[in-house]
């Protein structure tokens, strides 16, 4: 089996992944909503919508 992400062969500790770094490699992707799955639900696409214009509304401040 290879891993994911780099193709390597997998370690029994990481598996499916060949180290921790590809984990968490993957582990950002999903936060970051790489892995998302789209949908054609209207209350998906409101709620989407809902949530981008609150974002806009109310940006992250810096430190």
């Amino acid at each position: 089996m290879s891993c994911p992400i780099c193709k390597a062969e997998t370690v029994k500790a990481h598996r499916p992944f060949c180290s921790r770094r590809c984990a968490d490699i993957d582990l950002g992707r999903w936060f970051n909503g790489s892995y998302a799955v789209p949908s054609r639900d209207p209350e998906d696409v409101e709620s989407a919508i809902d949530a981008i214009e609150a974002a806009q509304d109310n940006p992250a401040r810096s430190h």
